[in-house]
């Protein structure tokens, strides 16, 4: 494809020969000829100067360069859709496979695909376009709303719902039994029965092996746009709020409620019964044990205020030099005392 055409296609500014023939888009530490790379970090810049692509993709801020290059205010988006542009995911073949297992009276949409051995339970619902990849099981009563993709070996409990253009990656267990046991007088624990429903609301994307537990009563709910990354854990009857994005490993106990538009980095963990407010960030490996306010940076474990947690830590590698100061202060002070006394 032209260059110059791809920039029509995602919106750029052209600069330099039109007629650059690409082939693909890579990374610009692995591009060759034929390949369009990009850079949006400007700690890259100088890898500019030594990659083999024919094209770049650049900010409006980035220097000049003598490779063929489109302009944009978001590289990163522009190079997102120039992605789509040469690639051709995978489609899950038309129809019902022949071994897939279907309850008497499930609703089916118009050109639903449903995979090998997928099993579909009593009263379930799946809206038109929606597609199933073999090994998916939907327990009695789960709703899916339309063109939502459901990998191989996702699994959604009863009465669970997901709205419209959700993608569960593989192994993604929606409606799983929420951690809820109560002590016995003797020392062992009796099973709380799990009643509530998991709600996935349209737009959201939840990633490998991540899975979202349902609650003893009530609603867990993962609102409209919101993106989990692989293994991380919702615990019964929290709330991931609009927008949210949950790197890999986050683990939200139960009860946590996230408002809009939350970042949190992975392996970050919330304890229960939190609020944390919209546009906050927790930064990877965090441990939040408090509310968090609209808009705060958060670090550390237990998580304090992103600038106090960056001069603590660059405290904390001090420390034993401190130690050893404060140590040989006291030995000079108790040697001025036994002076002084005589």
């Amino acid at each position: 494809m032209k260059l110059s055409k791809i920039a029509l296609k995602i919106d750029c500014r052209m600069i330099g020969d039109p007629d650059v023939e690409i082939f693909r888009v890579a990374g610009i530490d692995e591009a060759g000829f034929g390949d369009l790379t990009f850079v949006s970090n400007r700690k890259y810049i100088s890898h500019i100067k030594t990659t083999k692509a024919s094209a770049i993709i650049l900010g409006e801020d980035m220097p000049s360069v003598d490779v063929p290059n489109l302009r944009t205010s978001d590289p990163y988006m522009a190079f997102a859709r120039a992605l789509e542009l040469f690639f051709e995911p995978h489609q899950l073949e038309s129809g019902i496979h022949s071994t897939a297992v279907i309850a008497d009276g499930v609703e089916l949409g118009a050109t639903v695909r449903i995979g090998a051995y997928s099993v579909i339970g009593k009263g379930c619902k799946i809206g038109k376009s929606t597609a199933l990849y073999p090994h998916v099981v939907l327990y009695p009563g789960v709703i899916v709303g339309n063109d939502a993709v459901l990998h191989s070996n996702v699994i959604v409990r009863e009465d669970c719902r997901i709205g419209n253009r959700v993608v569960l990656q593989n192994g993604v267990i929606i409606g799983g039994d929420g951690f809820g046991f109560a002590p016995t007088k003797d020392g062992g624990f009796y099973k709380i029965c799990q009643t509530g429903r998991v709600l996935i609301e349209d737009d959201v994307e939840i990633g490998a092996n991540t899975t979202v537990d349902r609650a003893a009563v009530g609603d867990t709910v993962i609102r409209h746009g919101a993106k989990l990354d692989n293994l991380v854990q919702v615990g019964h009857g929290a709330q991931v709020g609009e927008d949210c994005v949950l790197a890999a490993q986050v683990g939200l106990a139960g009860s946590t409620r996230l408002g809009r538009n939350v970042w949190v980095g992975g392996q970050a963990g919330f304890a229960g019964h939190l609020e944390v407010g919209d546009k906050a960030i927790i930064t990877a490996q965090s441990g939040t044990s408090h509310d968090v306010p609209t808009g705060a940076v958060m670090s550390g474990s237990p998580a304090i205020e992103n600038a106090a947690w960056l001069r603590s830590s660059a405290a904390f590698s001090k420390l034993p030099d401190l130690i050893r100061k404060v140590r040989t202060l006291e030995k000079q002070i108790e040697q001025l005392k036994a002076m002084i006394a005589k």
